[in-house]
């Protein structure tokens, strides 16, 4: 079968330090000739940064949803990787992350996160477990039951033309992306070869913010009404709870595992009040983490 043509679209904002990185991890994967790379950013240091033979978009800062819908009316390709300008993906990631678009009943595939953080620390730590154990465990079973799952929005590709808008206030936009293609019929499909790697943050405040703005697009309409489910804190307590607790190596990191569920509570409570009750604007919940850069 011939290699689909694809395009790389990378989202960044006032991300300098680490957009080359992501760059070059990605191009000695892109074949010849090289597959169209799209960064979008709205920071000029950023667009200075990018290498060349990189197309460079310039957004208006209004989040992540906007870029990449400005990033989906240029992209050419007939399929579309998506990542981040912070992170950066591993040796032969985009191969895996295409191989399951040979079944044409296959509209989008993630990859899988893995935590560069380190594990000896409690914020590390709960970043560990909760790729592992969590959407890793998650994404395999839903994989091998045929199941809908929500993809990364680290990385992840979709079939062109599936997705043309992203409601630009979605505060989740991979599974508003990922609810838009099943619900149409096609197979989300998951590649745990396709790693990306992610520094995750250091500051329980960062932390907060950071998971306000992704596990809060799931109280959100588009993916709350949706018929297709994946995530809730129903299905946190009742699935995760074992699997959590399972994961802790030695007595601290059971204790760090019980702090990570009250810390996930506050996280819901949070969610509750700022995203459903108060429905703050994705400008006000959409705060910048420094300490993941």
């Amino acid at each position: 079968m011939t290699p689909p043509n694809i395009t790389i679209l990378i989202t960044a904002y006032h991300e300098s330090t680490t957009i080359g990185r992501a760059i070059e991890a990605i191009r000695p994967q892109i074949g010849d000739p090289p597959a169209e790379i799209i960064v979008v950013c709205p920071d000029d240091e950023t667009a200075a940064a990018a290498s060349t033979n990189v197309t460079v978009l310039r957004d208006a800062g209004q989040g992540k949803p906007a870029a990449l819908n400005l990033g989906l009316e240029h992209a050419t390709g007939q399929i579309i990787v998506m990542t981040d300008g912070d992170v950066f993906i591993s040796p032969d990631a985009l191969a895996a992350l295409l191989a399951p678009f040979d079944d044409p009943q296959t509209g989008a595939v993630s990859g899988r996160p893995v935590s560069l953080s380190p594990r000896d620390t409690m914020l590390g730590y709960w970043s560990h477990l909760l790729t592992d154990a969590g959407a890793h465990t998650e994404r395999l079973l839903r994989e091998e039951r045929g199941d809908f799952m929500v993809c990364s929005g680290y990385l992840y590709a979709i079939r062109a033309g599936l997705v043309e808008y992203i409601p630009e206030d979605a505060l989740a936009e991979d599974a508003v992306v990922s609810h838009l293609i099943g619900e149409q019929g096609y197979r989300i499909r998951y590649a745990p070869d396709a790693v990306v790697f992610v520094k995750y943050p250091t500051t329980y405040h960062d932390w907060l913010t950071q998971r306000v703005r992704s596990t809060g697009g799931y109280v959100q309409p588009v993916v709350a009404q949706s018929p297709l489910h994946m995530r809730s804190f129903r299905h946190e307590a009742i699935a995760g709870t074992g699997r959590a607790l399972a994961y802790a190596r030695s007595p601290r990191e059971f204790a760090w595992t019980v702090l990570l569920m009250l810390a996930r509570l506050h996280l819901w409570l949070l969610i509750f009040w700022r995203v459903k009750l108060q429905a703050k604007p994705l400008l006000d919940l959409w705060q910048r983490v420094e300490s993941t850069k």
